[in-house]
């Protein structure tokens, strides 16, 4: 199928956006990579009236390092690509949890041209980056004629492909905490065939105390819930222990716990539960070495 008829709009500034979607509103969509606007809009699942191509606007594609007293954080620009995520030492080595997720996006050519900022804000429940970005903490930097906010990751997704972001609002950024705790973590999925959406994947973040104990622990889950969540009782059980393999397969089952996932081809509700709870156990153990490694 071809997309129903659209007016496209190339702005050069920032601004010259956020005044186009202030005029246009619901019925216009900013692009970006375009990996899952066009497909939809080829298919007519999304017929915006009007595309608003942000790729010719300066200073979007840009991935840095603010500095801070507690570690600063790593910005990723709107434009800046899934590929560059992956090899941008700032998120590698700021916020490796990031970087191996995006490593996990489909194939290579669909890396080199979806952007990170798209995938976050398109908030497929069973994508990557939304769960990463959730298990890092970050938020969303939002901008519209009224100003600019940020969002939570946890407050940001509010539903299936649906977020707290506002018809006239623009995502222009991810934020993400560099701790300075030198935390370890790892992102682990289950997909049917290789680059397809992940069944079930799980991001760990966990950080430990100077005797072995983990001091704080941030699981997110992908791809059993209507949205990325947190497995926040899984969190709080990790709390002051050691780590051991009881204790990692208690969180795993309550991690699962926390999934409701729907039930389709790829997969039974009670099979992604079951993902639910041995991915959480094969993160936290890579997540838990890693950080042993990080801090001998």
């Amino acid at each position: 199928m071809k997309p129903a008829p659209f007016a496209y709009l190339a702005p050069r500034s920032v601004d010259e956006a956020l005044a186009h979607l202030a005029e246009h509103g619901s019925d216009a969509r900013p692009l970006a990579g375009g990996q899952s606007l066009v497909r939809l809009m080829n298919s007519r699942l999304a017929t915006p009236s009007v595309l608003i191509d942000i790729n010719r606007v300066d200073g979007l594609a840009a991935i840095s390092r603010e500095n801070g007293a507690d570690g600063g954080s790593v910005r990723i620009g709107a434009t800046a690509r899934q590929r560059d995520c992956e090899t941008a030492p700032e998120v590698r080595d700021g916020v490796p949890v990031f970087a191996e997720a995006a490593r996990q996006v489909a194939h290579l050519p669909v890396r080199r041209r979806g952007t990170a900022v798209g995938s976050v804000a398109f908030a497929d429940p069973s994508a990557e980056l939304p769960a990463a970005l959730l298990a890092a903490d970050g938020e969303v930097v939002a901008r519209s004629t009224r100003g600019e906010r940020t969002i939570a990751a946890d407050d940001f997704f509010t539903g299936p492909f649906t977020s707290a972001l506002a018809p006239d609002e623009l995502a222009v950024a991810l934020r993400i905490p560099v701790t300075a705790e030198r935390p370890g973590s790892a992102f682990v999925e289950e997909s049917r065939r290789h680059g397809e959406l992940p069944m079930c994947g799980v991001a760990a973040v966990v950080s430990l105390d100077a005797d072995g104990a983990i001091a704080q622990a941030r699981i997110a889950l992908c791809g059993v819930h209507r949205r990325p969540i947190r497995a926040r009782d899984a969190e709080a059980a990790l709390q002051h222990e050691h780590p051991d393999d009881e204790l990692l397969r208690a969180a795993g089952a309550l991690a699962a716990s926390a999934a409701d996932p729907l039930g389709d081809c790829h997969g039974s509700a009670a099979f992604r539960r079951h993902l639910a709870a041995v991915l959480t156990r094969r993160a936290l153990t890579t997540a838990i070495s890693r950080a042993e490694e990080r801090n001998a």
